[in-house]
């Protein structure tokens, strides 16, 4: 035990030497989560129009009045053909062109119903698809209230029978934010990365300047030199995980609503797998920039796209979501989500846990193997 302390000594006596590390690690996750955060945004609050309006009557500058005032129509072009239209669309200046008819004014005094034609740039699936929504409930506001000026005016006072009424309750993100949803997993995507990346560097780093030979030569055995090469590493994920708990609430407002312990604990059983994931790339790689390229498209990448961080994993293909079993990011991610956004804890996420107990223990035991066979 004493030399596994020594040899911990001496990795923080090395990671004092280098002040440059020292900042990356205080400074790279409170940077990368505010990058992150704030970028991590697939809200639609302006939707950018062009507006061609054919009818240029009261009820069509009224229902122009209406979209603005719903706070997301933004009318930057008022075009006076199709062709300028469409060139506001192809040169991407806006992502809806809304052209309403000649005779839109007409048909609603005469009770029928008045088309308007939306035209969507739909590179962005989302966006348009979000867009489009806002649009047909502004629209059907605008037409409700036609419909009730116009019974009052002929003295109708009874409702239709039959009608609907939602009563919606929306829990654990009531603004409806998409950062709410992504920010909890950068905080998992930056556990990540910076203990699979300091792991795999400082071992490869120990290869080439030639202290890992003689680190080999003296009596120390393989798992006192792995406890003593993990244990910092692992002092700095939960350095890493509180700082960015911390920033996560100041910068962004987002509160813990479960329990702070099995968060932590959930995080050191990750950091397992994530510590084995660097010594295993440690094994096969003789510099920095071979480990760094091969942790990031190798091993970083793939558990970032079919972890669910970003994209849905019942949207992927079904031999993708099987792939997506093997990610351990899959599982720490639904319990941090779960423990921050909604309060769950070990009764409710217990399966998750083991989960990721048996990777951790699975994917450390083999790393672990290889290294000591490397060692001999």
């Amino acid at each position: 035990m004493k030399l596994i302390w020594h040899f911990v000594k001496k990795e923080f006596l090395q990671l004092k030497r280098d002040p440059k590390m020292v900042r990356v690690i205080i400074l790279a996750p409170i940077l990368e989560l505010l990058l992150l955060g704030y970028a991590a945004n697939m809200d639609v609050e302006k939707i950018h129009t062009a507006l061609f309006d054919k009818s240029n009557s009261q009820l069509s500058r009224e229902f122009v009045r209406k979209l603005k005032a719903s706070g997301y129509f933004y009318f930057d072009f008022n075009v006076s053909s199709y062709k300028e239209l469409q060139e506001k669309i192809d040169g991407g200046e806006v992502i809806l062109g809304l052209v309403i008819p000649n005779d839109f004014e007409t048909k609603i005094t005469k009770g029928e119903t008045a088309k308007i034609q939306a035209v969507f740039d739909a590179s962005d699936g989302n966006s348009a698809t979000i867009s489009a929504g806002y649009l047909q409930i502004a629209s059907n506001n605008f037409a409700q209230s036609i419909l009730e000026k116009v019974n009052e005016k002929s003295g109708v006072k009874n409702k239709l029978p039959g009608t609907i009424k939602t009563d919606t309750r929306v829990w654990f993100n009531p603004e409806l934010k998409t950062r709410v949803f992504m920010v909890p997993g950068i905080m998992s995507l930056l556990l990540m990365i910076f203990t699979i990346s300091l792991t795999a560097l400082a071992i490869v780093k120990e290869k080439e300047i030639g202290t890992l030979e003689q680190i080999i030569v003296t009596p120390i055995k393989p798992y006192q030199m792995i406890l003593g090469k993990f244990i910092p590493f692992v002092i700095i994920g939960l350095f890493v995980i509180s700082l960015v708990l911390i920033s996560m609430e100041i910068f962004f407002g987002i509160l813990i609503k479960g329990s702070l312990i099995f968060l932590f604990v959930s995080s050191l059983v990750f950091v397992l797998s994530t510590l084995g994931l660097g010594l295993f790339i440690s094994t096969f790689t003789k510099t920095q920039q071979q480990a760094m390229m091969i942790a990031m498209f190798g091993v970083m990448m793939p558990m970032i796209y079919l972890s669910g961080f970003a994209f849905p994993i019942e949207n992927m293909p079904v031999s993708i979501q099987y792939i997506s079993f093997l990610i351990p990011l899959r599982y720490f991610i639904t319990i941090i989500r779960g423990v921050i956004l909604k309060g769950l804890g070990l009764r409710d996420l217990w399966v998750q846990f083991v989960v990721l107990i048996l990777f951790g223990i699975v994917i450390l035991y083999l790393s672990s193997l290889r290294f000591k066979k490397k060692m001999d």
